[in-house]
């Protein structure tokens, strides 16, 4: 008798154990089934609205899911979350939950994203900071004060790995697709990891070893620049005019600067000869070199154009009536350019 025979021979199972053995199994399984089959039903109108917000965990998401009554089990929910290895897969979004879907229904819901609509929102080149909290108050809902202070915290900086003492001129300017609810929190580190995304390139980590410049020195030029012209073809002739000022060691004078300082006292952004005695580091009239920090949230193009600036020869530059900008190589040239120009506005 071989040795399978004689093991098997050993069970030896009447029909009524064998029954209820399978019974008992057949119980278990039908218990799994419908912890993670059955359907899951809530009071109330269906859909039901749910949000999953920008950086919530998923223990987060399944607390909030027990708490609003859309599921009566966190275990298995988690249990199934844990088969699907959906963990970390969860999208941000205003969920519809239609009445009576099951956990893997639900998991698959939002791994898959299928969130409610989101919200564009437009930022422009060169905002200053109240600017777009306010902008972002106005189309998002949050909190323009909380905004302000989360850009100004210390703590919440040094997260950020900002040295500066505020985010101005850290956030990208862009056009971006926000889920409602989203957290003031959450739409920095959005912008601001935009911004980081042009400084991870090889070529400009190179570049700024060459100037020999900070990524804050860079982006308080880049807000500058901004700061002069809407014409994305001057930007990089701008910044060659300023790189070549700081290399020789002449005072920036940039009106933006002036503009900065001024920017809560009036709705115009025009310079008074008396505004450039304001004694203060942002004052480029009055100090050499660079200001402590950027002075606006400067667009990618000026980014770029303070990090690769033109070669030219170039020391002065003036409006020139028409949106753009003439440019000279001697104060004797530039000072024809300003008469020009003042007889211009003059006429108008």
């Amino acid at each position: 008798m071989n040795i399978n025979n004689k093991y098997l021979s050993k069970i030896n199972l009447s029909k009524n154990e064998l029954f209820f053995i399978i019974g008992v199994w057949s119980f278990i399984v039908g218990v799994l089934l419908f912890s993670f089959l059955g359907p899951n039903y809530f009071e109330g109108n269906a859909p039901k609205k749910f949000v999953v917000k920008q950086g919530d965990t998923f223990s987060k998401v399944v607390d909030n899911l027990c708490k609003e009554n859309i599921i009566g089990n966190s275990t298995s929910m988690n249990v199934v979350a844990f088969l699907y290895g959906a963990e970390t897969r969860v999208k941000a979004g205003a969920y519809q939950i239609e009445n009576g879907l099951n956990y893997f229904q639900l998991i698959n819901l939002f791994v898959k994203g299928t969130p409610g609509n989101q919200i564009r929102v437009t930022i422009p080149e060169g905002i200053w900071q109240h600017n777009l909290a306010k902008l972002l108050e106005d189309k998002l809902g949050i909190s323009a004060k909380k905004f302000l202070e989360l850009s100004k915290d210390r703590s919440f900086l040094n997260s950020l790995r900002i040295v500066s003492n505020n985010l101005e001129g850290y956030l990208l300017p862009n056009t971006y697709d926000f889920f409602e609810n989203t957290s003031e929190e959450a739409i920095i580190r959005k912008l601001k990891n935009e911004m980081d995304k042009i400084f991870r390139d090889k070529s400009v980590i190179e570049q700024m070893a060459k100037l020999n410049m900070t990524k804050n020195e860079i982006l308080t030029l880049a807000s500058i620049i901004d700061g002069e012209t809407n014409k994305v073809s001057e930007l990089k002739t701008i910044s060659g005019v300023y790189h070549n000022r700081l290399k020789r060691g002449i005072i920036l004078q940039a009106d933006p600067t002036i503009q900065y300082l001024k920017r809560h006292m009036r709705s115009k952004n025009k310079v008074y000869y008396k505004d450039l005695e304001i004694d203060s580091p942002y004052n480029t009239y009055k100090y050499k070199g660079l200001p402590p920090s950027p002075i606006n949230n400067p667009g990618k193009n000026a980014v770029l154009a303070a990090i690769f600036p033109e070669k030219t020869e170039y020391i002065f530059f003036v409006a020139d009536g028409t949106g753009g900008h003439k440019f000279a190589k001697k104060l004797s040239e530039h000072n024809r350019n300003v008469r020009a120009y003042r007889r211009w506005r003059s006429s108008q």
